[in-house]
């Protein structure tokens, strides 16, 4: 083993339509917006849509630096083996520990979420209101995560074309509700005297107006991590047909589909409900971490707004199964050039999946879902805080990975000037400089939800002190098993000059 290869997984198993599929369920938008609104109207207010803008900036720009590393390197180690191969081993191993936490940290939230629908599902169901109180209840919450996190590791364990066929009805059923709820929160607050609700205004979506620096990265944190996703299109090429363009083709749809989609869902919400404190407003901090289940009901009525909580739930858990694919896939890859224990590089002889891999993310998520929930009493808001820093973290260094990687042929012509250097470097500059910022807002606790230890931010810790556990673990790593980090089994290399037709 001398260079990437691939790894024994189900080769030409997922197609455009399918790897499309799992890119908008990975990044969940039911779940991602009833989870965000309140999060980024708190610190930005109407300049909500705008920062939705801002945040597909950086992640469009970033699409294309994966997209131009898959071409050249299509491997199922994605971030991981493509900082190896364009600044060295560490970085590499530092980057795929990082893609690693983003997805463990995103899984708990997603099984967070699920639960408190289901309970608020059951509740509206039934009549009976108390059972959507069992959510809160830490015990009951954190045995109900850990089922739908089993469920999820089970349909995952069972291969990819039983993950395609389960999403391709999540999918659809949740986009067609959001569609039903941007057209009745529209058409309902049209005309209405509702004090509540406001008129939209173009001014919405400029971005560069009445915010201070601060709101403005608070807001963009939530929005890059309400993007966060749309890479599962690239960690499962291995798996697609013709793995060298359809990865980064479906990974552009899906962030644009996804971009379609906030903005709608976000001016439809704001012009029925007001960005208030009180009541419905999207300000009100009671209902900010859980927007659609203050507004399923008033917008859609009693029983249509059942549809609406299936479908947040069905996005979570649609999410939560497939955003197993990219964690195990890297730790797969980690596993198969010795850059951590070689039992990760496992595959599944009949379900052709990285089945101890699968196994160890189901296990730490439900681990660090169940100590956060102890440690955190706004746990959603601090996992996602925390998450942002590690997203910008691992996609700027694949954006600056492009850059380096290709810098002998940057100039060769106007087509790798525009998709191999500037767009992956102006798209790593700016989450360079959102990860700045965000560690040094999240020092003080005051910046996430209070949650703090020995004076300084949850978020800080999980931010910065997860990245520092990662740097311990990769030099026990180097002491015990070196031939990764000599370059023994995946070479730092420049590619050969190739001028694109």
């Amino acid at each position: 083993m001398t260079d990437v290869h691939a790894k024994g997984l189900s080769s030409g198993s997922v197609g455009m339509w399918g790897s499309v599929t799992l890119g908008v369920s990975s990044v969940a938008p039911a779940y991602t917006l009833t989870a965000t609104l309140g999060i980024v109207v708190t610190a930005v207010g109407l300049k909500m849509p705008a920062i939705f803008l801002a945040g597909f900036v950086p992640m469009f720009l970033t699409a294309y630096a994966y997209r131009e590393l898959n071409r050249a390197v299509p491997d199922c180690g994605t971030s991981f083996t493509w900082a190896t191969k364009a600044f060295g081993p560490y970085t590499g191993w530092l980057c795929g520990w990082g893609a690693v936490l983003a997805t463990v940290i995103v899984l708990s939230n997603l099984a967070g979420v699920a639960v408190t629908f289901f309970y608020l599902f059951l509740a509206r169901l039934t009549g009976v209101e108390s059972l959507a109180d069992l959510a809160k209840d830490k015990a009951i919450n954190i045995v109900t995560c850990i089922a739908f996190i089993a469920v999820a590791t089970y349909i995952a364990y069972r291969g990819i074309t039983t993950t395609q066929r389960v999403q391709n009805v999540l999918v659809v059923f949740q986009m067609l509700v959001l569609a039903l709820f941007v057209i009745v929160a529209i058409t309902r607050s049209v005309g209405s005297s509702d004090p509540l609700g406001i008129p939209f205004e173009w001014s919405w979506l400029n971005p560069f107006s009445d915010l201070t620096l601060s709101a403005f990265v608070a807001g963009l944190v939530g929005s890059i991590f309400a993007f966060w996703g749309w890479d599962t299109c690239l960690t499962v090429n291995e798996e697609s047909t013709d793995a060298d363009r359809t990865p980064g083709r479906a990974a552009l749809a899906t962030v644009l589909t996804i971009l379609a989609t906030y903005l709608l869902v976000a001016i439809a919400a704001m012009m029925y409900a007001g960005i208030g404190t009180t009541g419905l407003g999207l300000g009100n901090e009671e209902s900010s971490d859980n927007v659609f289940g203050a507004l399923a009901e008033p917008v859609l009525g009693h029983w249509p707004s059942l549809l609406l909580f299936l479908a947040v739930l069905a996005s979570s858990a649609a999410s939560l199964q497939t955003t197993f694919l990219p964690p195990a896939r890297t730790l797969l890859a980690m596993g198969e050039y010795k850059a951590i224990p070689s039992r990760f590089a496992q595959v599944h002889p009949r379900f052709l999946i990285p089945s101890y891999a699968t196994l160890v993310c189901g296990v730490g998520t439900a681990a660090f879902y169940a100590v956060m929930t102890l440690l955190s009493e706004k746990v959603l808001s601090d996992t996602i805080l925390a998450l942002g820093i590690m997203i910008c973290f691992y996609y700027g260094l694949t954006a600056f990975s492009c850059v380096w990687y290709f810098r002998n042929e940057l100039f060769a012509s106007a087509f790798n000037v525009v998709f191999k250097f500037l767009f992956p470097l102006v798209g790593g500059l700016m989450l360079a400089a959102v990860f700045v910022i965000s560690l040094i807002d999240s020092y003080d606790p005051a910046n996430g939800s209070g949650a703090e230890i020995g004076g300084i931010g949850l978020v800080f810790l999980l931010g910065l002190g997860l990245l520092l556990l990662g740097a311990v673990l990769m030099v026990v790593w180097r002491l015990r098993a070196p031939a990764f980090f000599t370059g023994e089994t995946l070479r730092r290399d420049t590619p050969a000059l190739i001028v694109p037709e």
